[in-house]
């Protein structure tokens, strides 16, 4: 069994992926979690699984989120709103009852709704035995909570400080939910593998969130870029520039693009070449920071997700004055060794001819 993640025709296994979105998502880094990293799972449903368990388990512990709920309902007593049409029904008026609308302050809110539903629709997949033992077990605090479909979700909830602990178990819902290939074989749900976009997404975060936790002085960021265009003149039509990462120190910058892809290389008469529109975005980053920051050394990189193809970017070139590098970072490896890849990024900045 492949204890790992497709990527591209490459792998990541399975715990790499954990630590991937431990540095995404910080609070998996606390002592509660720490566990995770220590158990073997047999794919990333399982692991997506285990975090939930988790994290939903201290929710309820610290109390499950409570929100105001209308609810419309025949009451012997009056309360809220009466419904006079509804209540003149004959039903209600031979039980002596009106129909009431109110609001009710109840666990059925909508972030309590994708917790349960995630975890209904993960107990008809692929994970460990143990892991849907204790999906049932939590399911039982969720009694009265209504299950959504999962297809229409709104994901754009709004986090304060009443709700703020929810937000990571949403994000691991979401990628359960819509972040994930999916198929059905006899009757169950497998999932295979994470989506195109979501690989990519998850691998810029974690390369941003591990500079800015172990390389603080670099000043780790991703940044909006200005475009370079003349006082006065509209930029509104031009589209947006954000780095996925940037690396500061002094007059020293380094933008990093990362690239997520199942091919790092474009193929002219048999002949590996560089992905013409990847080294423009690069170019165009760089060159616009240059012009707003002309006392400073600015240098880009396009850092490739490794595959299991021949060619693997790996050249450096002075374009126009400024340097650019070609990198890939394996992530088929211990996290250790994978790690230290990053690390040697980071020592050797800023680049060197």
């Amino acid at each position: 069994m492949a204890r790992g993640v497709v990527a591209g025709n490459s792998m990541i296994p399975i715990h790499n992926l954990y630590y991937m979105l431990a540095y995404a998502f910080r609070v998996l880094q606390e002592r509660e979690y720490v566990k995770c990293a220590a158990e073997a799972f047999e794919n990333a449903a399982d692991l997506l699984a285990a975090i939930l368990c988790k994290g939903i388990a201290i929710q309820v512990r610290r109390g499950l989120g409570r929100d105001y709920q209308n609810e419309t309902a025949p009451l012997m007593c009056l309360r809220g709103k009466v419904e006079l049409t509804a209540s003149m029904q004959p039903k209600h008026l031979l039980q002596q009852r009106m129909v009431c609308s109110f609001d009710e302050f109840t666990t059925d809110c909508y972030l309590n709704r994708i917790l349960k539903t995630t975890m209904v629709w993960l107990l008809k997949c692929k994970i460990a035995i143990e892991r849907k033992k204790q999906l049932r077990n939590l399911l039982l605090y969720f009694e009265g909570v209504e299950v959504l479909e999962h297809a229409h979700i709104n994901w754009g909830c709004r986090f304060n400080r009443n709700n703020q602990s929810y937000q990571m178990l949403v994000a691991i819902c979401k990628l359960v939910l819509t972040g994930m290939i999916q198929s059905k074989r006899e009757g169950t749900i497998e999932l295979l593998d994470f989506d195109d976009e979501h690989k990519a997404r998850l691998y810029e975060r974690f390369i941003l969130e591990y500079y800015r936790k172990h390389f603080p002085e670099l000043n780790a960021s991703a940044q909006h870029i200005d475009w370079a265009i003349m006082d006065g003149e509209d930029d509104g039509f031009l589209p947006q520039m954000r780095s996925d990462i940037t690396l500061s120190k002094g007059n020293k910058i380094l933008i990093i693009d990362a690239k997520y892809y199942a091919e790092n290389a474009q193929s002219r008469y048999d002949t590996p070449k560089a992905r013409s529109a990847h080294l423009y975005q690069i170019f165009t980053y760089v060159k616009n920071k240059q012009v707003a920051f002309p006392e400073a050394e600015v240098s880009g990189m396009l850092l490739y997700a490794k595959t299991a193809e021949d060619f693997q970017p790996q050249s450096q070139y002075t374009l126009s004055g400024n340097k650019f590098i070609l990198r890939t970072l394996d992530l088929n490896c211990p996290f250790e060794a994978l790690a230290n890849q990053l690390n040697v990024i980071a020592q050797s900045f800023p680049p060197r001819s």
